[in-house]
């Protein structure tokens, strides 16, 4: 029997475009789905021809495999993963390599990892993203886990990945257990990010200014030819172009409600756990939440009154505000996920390389822009870099566009146009800049109500003390810890 490269397990969109991607690039695939007409009816379609077998069970699947064996599976997040783990663990000899291309919580991912070692294979978690174009053409790869399975997986991965102008790879190993998968997490929280700011200067351009589709198309396509040429941003250009039968932009016919699948929650959650401020991604997340109460939208419009909505600003000076501040805005939103990673490979012993992962979202992904080129280049110079803001670079940019930032939130908010995330980023800026924040009243309240003590300007930190504020308490505080 023919012995394959490797073998993937899920024929959904993702996966099928994934071995179609392995199979150009020169490698044999074997493929397995649970519905297994699905099997047959790809082998028979887009397969039809290839270096690419079916199987109709797991068994027949790994028998298929040259050693060590490896097993992709693109199925869905939560259960069905750990199912055919448990499945695949007695089929598989020591040294095999499970793979586990989803979007799954890192923390399963740091679970399974140590499962599947216990058992004497090898297992990586890594994120895929680029969505189905990406797929199939070359995506962005994340792999983390076990390191000794990298060389194993090594050339398939790069060789299916999207490449860069100086063809490096869009691929490399980010770190061990759950790095891949916390990676990729903190990537679609960016996307989250990047997509709100994006809709957020749609809605300004739409109700402030009062531009139509095809005018704020054009902003679109000529903001995608400066600094803020991105993936993103060549959709939406393409999107507010694109019209319904009776020629008006199906963009306008699309109900207001957004949906998600949990990695932005997933990434606000994991900030919140290791205290890091990721205020613009988590105002992302909420908005489309609060995007989801349409019918309870629609009642409050009818009775809650705001400003009315008046626009005398010189458009071409609006815009080039607008753009400043979306650029400004963008340059908080990778600071924040950066932090975030830095904190998370502190915690979990990672030893990620911030440069490269930039390096990785340059091509392939949902976020690929060339602004990622810079942030690199800010690693690249500083791999110890706190924030990307104390980089020179950005410290420059954020001095030039904060102005633009300030009038347009200050705008949308005198005329009652909600943009969250803009609006947090602004706040997110000026409190990092701010050497005072008033945090010292808020010590001295947990203190006054809980006896939580407070550090002392006039003394080492480190030091903490209690005030008798009333008179009335004792001289006993609480024990000092940070969640």
């Amino acid at each position: 029997m023919k012995k394959h490269d490797i073998g993937l397990i899920g024929l959904a969109v993702m996966g099928e475009n994934l071995v179609l991607n392995m199979e150009s690039k020169g490698f044999s695939v074997v493929v397995y789905n649970r519905t297994i007409e699905k099997v047959t009816r790809f082998i028979e379609g887009r397969a039809a021809k290839k270096n690419i077998s079916g199987a109709f069970t797991l068994a027949e699947l790994v028998g298929q495999l040259k050693k060590p064996r490896k097993v992709m599976m693109m199925v869905k997040a939560g259960n069905a993963v750990d199912t055919i783990i448990d499945n695949l663990i007695p089929l598989l000899d020591k040294g095999d390599i499970i793979i586990d291309g989803g979007n799954s919580n890192y923390n399963d991912t740091i679970r399974r990892t140590a499962k599947v070692e216990e058992n004497g294979l090898l297992y990586i978690g890594t994120g895929v993203s680029g969505g189905e174009e990406g797929a199939l053409k070359g995506p962005s790869i994340m792999p983390g886990g076990s390191k000794e399975a990298w060389p194993h997986v090594k050339d398939i991965f790069q060789a299916i990945a999207a490449k860069m102008e100086d063809d490096s790879p869009c691929c490399d190993w980010v770190g061990d257990n759950g790095a891949g998968h916390f990676v990729k997490m903190v990537h679609n929280g960016i996307e989250y990010g990047d997509m709100q700011l994006i809709c957020e200067t749609y809605q300004l351009m739409k109700v402030l200014v009062g531009m139509d589709a095809d005018e704020m198309h054009g902003v679109f396509k000529e903001w995608n030819e400066g600094d803020l040429d991105s993936y993103l941003i060549e959709i939406t250009r393409d999107i507010l172009e694109y019209k319904d039968e009776d020629g008006s932009p199906l963009v306008e016919k699309i109900l207001d409600t957004a949906g998600q699948k949990g990695t932005g929650k997933w990434t606000g959650i994991s900030a919140l756990s290791e205290g890091v401020p990721l205020t613009l991604i988590a105002e992302a997340v909420f908005a489309r939440c609060l995007s989801a109460m349409k019918e309870e939208r629609v009642e409050a419009s009818k009775v809650l009154v705001g400003p009315e909505t008046t626009f005398n600003d010189d458009i071409k000076m609006y815009l080039d505000d607008l753009k400043n501040a979306l650029y400004l805005a963008k340059i908080v939103s990778y600071a924040q996920g950066y932090t975030l990673l830095k904190a998370a490979a502190s915690s979990y012993g990672w030893k990620l390389n911030y440069g490269d992962i930039a390096l990785m979202w340059r091509g392939g992904c949902i976020i690929r822009s060339v602004f990622l080129g810079k942030i690199k280049d800010a690693f690249d110079s500083n791999p110890d870099l706190p924030n990307l803001f104390l980089d020179p670079f950005f410290t420059d940019k954020a001095e030039k566009c904060q102005m633009s930032l300030r009038r347009v939130v200050a705008g949308a908010a005198m005329n009652g146009i909600s943009i969250p995330a803009l609006s947090a980023a602004l706040s997110y800026y000026d409190g990092y800049r701010t050497e005072k924040l008033p945090a010292n009243l808020l010590q001295a309240q947990r203190d006054y109500f809980g006896a939580h003590t407070y550090e002392r300007i006039d003394d080492e930190r480190g030091n903490f003390h209690h005030t008798n504020w009333t008179g009335r308490g004792g001289e006993t505080s609480a024990s000092t810890y940070d969640v």
